[in-house]
């Protein structure tokens, strides 16, 4: 069998690796675009864009989640690395953080450079996701696993909860039972608790004056902007009243104003906002008076991010 020509020889090499070249850029495109997808980096981008147009007093009237940095990143709450740290609410009387552990029902309450103060047992409860502060030693608890909201009262002398002791309300079913509501947050300026179920994002509202009685029943909230893989928290600014929504799955968490419209964000990745490295998975967020943002990850991390002036 003859020899091909030399000139033909390279030309179909050249054409080789010129598939091979398309082959893997082809390749590369769609998994950039894949992971583009699922972190939203698209919606990202338009609202990165949005900000850019924000007056600075528009900028002074929001949280401004582009200002933050970590000052405490990734403390560890000792010995709770088995417990999985679900939720975190700030407290405006005691000056202190709770927080509720998923894997083994428990509430923490912690400082505000996350240390910690002392451990109560959560009896009776399956699975605690959320937790919110509603005032005068008053809590709102999530069961996610029983679907159901507990009112609770705390004290300096508290030292265990029995879920049969408080005032209960049935969350009633999901469209997907095993990712049910997980995220509480009390709203005072508008007289409502805000409920968040992880998977589909969803909020819900429910009438509440304060008190352990709550009024009506849950009504579910339009809002379009929710485009995260899942939602993990919510806390409300008590500055600005908007919402904060945490996702883990995502990476991400979103600032919110009173029509739901999306202001401002902020990624959970490793090299931004001052993160050393990215959180594993945020499961709570709050924020206090000061308009400092407090976060937990599982297993067991602790953050702090304040505003940069």
């Amino acid at each position: 069998m003859a020899t091909p020509p030399l000139p033909k020889l390279q030309t179909a090499r050249r054409s080789r690796f010129a598939l091979r070249w398309y082959s893997w850029l082809l390749l590369v495109a769609v998994v950039a675009y894949g992971v583009a997808f699922a972190m939203h980096w698209d919606d990202r981008g338009a609202l990165w864009l949005r900000e850019r147009f924000e007056s600075p007093s528009e900028r002074q009237a929001s949280i401004w989640l582009p200002d933050y940095r970590a000052v405490i990143d990734a403390k560890l709450l000792p010995g709770m690395e088995k417990d999985e740290a679900s939720d975190l609410a700030y407290d405006p009387q005691t000056k202190t953080l709770f927080s509720v552990m998923g894997k083994n029902p428990f509430l923490v309450e912690l400082t505000l450079q996350g240390d910690v103060l002392r451990k109560i047992p959560l009896v009776g409860w399956s699975n605690p996701e959320g937790v919110t502060v509603m005032g005068n030693g008053l809590l709102a608890i999530v069961d996610e696993r029983e679907h159901m909201l507990s009112m609770v009262k705390v004290d300096a002398t508290t030292r265990e909860l029995n879920r049969d002791d408080f005032p209960k309300y049935d969350l009633g079913p999901s469209k997907n039972q095993n990712k049910a509501f997980e995220a509480v947050a009390y709203d005072p300026r508008r007289q409502q608790i805000l409920l968040g179920e992880e998977r589909p994002p969803a909020l819900f509202s429910w009438k509440s004056d304060g008190s352990e009685i709550l009024t009506g029943d849950k009504q579910k909230l339009a809002n379009d902007e929710l485009d995260i893989r899942n939602l993990s928290a919510l806390a409300i600014d008590p500055r600005t009243g908007h919402t904060l929504v945490l996702s883990a799955d995502s990476h991400l968490l979103l600032e919110l104003d009173e029509k739901g419209e999306q202001v401002s964000f902020m990624t959970l990745l490793g090299g931004f906002n001052g993160l050393k490295k990215t959180i594993p998975r945020a499961e709570g967020v709050t924020m206090d008076e000061a308009g400092t943002l407090y976060m937990v990850s599982e297993p067991n991390l602790f953050y702090r991010f304040e505003k940069q002036k």
